[in-house]
């Protein structure tokens, strides 16, 4: 199969491209780099440097030194990672938000149209609470009525697999885009306190990366079968179905420094997954547990 995976260089991106490489498909990145690194760069996957909130992206440009030639290519699927993650960024600056979401995704989407390509969308969990909490929320709700608005009016194949606060390999570990454990892991490393917002009780429903990288090829699967079942208009909640404390979390690093500091605006107090149509349709169970990942991960900078 020929994919194209937007975000491509960032967290999920670079673990997705991983697993569809080594299974043996052909595979095309786009990433704008504000968030992802070249050092996340699989051998076998081409890559290319664009903003697809760019109107580059439409054609309105037709300069060959800016023109992006990777939207030439007839893809099987599209798997749109492509985003600003985060909340509180969000605030500092929702234009970007809104660029990054919503302009980029209509522009992912128009070039769907051409040829009818399936179009993989990654939601959020944040978008099951108030979706005027924040920028970021906001940006991510619109950016899946844009994909049931082009699967109605222009009968784009696609499915939207919304993700619960991912952890795992290439997470970032500094920046105003790291999550919670990223920040743990580089001030545990640094010998630096660990940081809790507010009172450390809001729960978040943690997600191995590699589940959701599995969540995503069976979803890939069942959206290309059109013939037998196809799941094409179908959202599916990828989070494990357990939620820890951000309490829970630094109690797994042991006998450790922390500290609070301020909590933050416009996060929502508990994620919690409860929908199981991925493991009825999908086929998909979650198996890692953020708590063994922090234990396993502690023990081993200990060594």
């Amino acid at each position: 199969m020929k994919y194209l995976v937007t975000g491509g260089a960032g967290f999920v991106g670079t673990n997705l491209i991983k697993r569809l490489v080594k299974d043996g498909h052909d595979v095309t990145s786009v990433d704008n780099y504000s968030t992802g690194k070249e050092e996340n760069h699989v051998d076998g996957c081409k890559y290319y440097k664009n903003d697809l909130s760019s109107e580059h992206i439409l054609g309105i440009y037709v300069d060959v030194n800016t023109f992006p030639r990777w939207r030439d290519d007839n893809f099987d699927l599209i798997f749109h990672l492509a985003a600003l993650p985060r909340i509180v960024p969000s605030f500092k600056d929702p234009v970007a938000t809104y660029k990054s979401g919503p302009v980029a995704t209509i522009n992912v989407l128009d070039l769907a149209k051409r040829n009818k390509t399936p179009v993989i969308y990654s939601g959020s969990s944040s978008c099951s609470g108030d979706v005027y909490a924040n920028p970021y929320t906001f940006s991510k709700w619109q950016n899946e009525e844009l994909m049931v608005l082009y699967n109605k009016l222009f009968d784009v194949p696609m499915s939207i697999c919304r993700f619960y606060n991912v952890y795992g390999e290439h997470q970032a570990t500094e920046g105003s885009y790291c999550n919670v454990l990223g920040t743990f892991e580089k001030q545990h490393g640094e010998g630096k306190p660990l940081t809790i917002t507010g009172d450390g009780e809001q729960r978040r429903d943690f997600t191995y990366v590699g589940d959701i990288v599995d969540g995503l090829v069976r979803c890939a699967d069942g959206l290309l079968d059109v013939g037998n079942g196809s799941i094409d208009g179908e959202s599916f909640e990828l989070g494990n179905g357990k939620n820890y404390s951000i309490n829970e979390l630094v109690e797994a690093f042991g006998d450790y420094p922390r500290e609070h500091i301020l909590a933050r605006p416009g996060e929502m107090r508990e994620t919690l997954n409860t929908d199981t149509k991925a493991q009825e349709i999908l086929g998909w169970e979650p198996k890692g547990d953020i708590i063994d990942y922090i234990k396993k991960t502690w023990s081993q900078n200990e060594e």
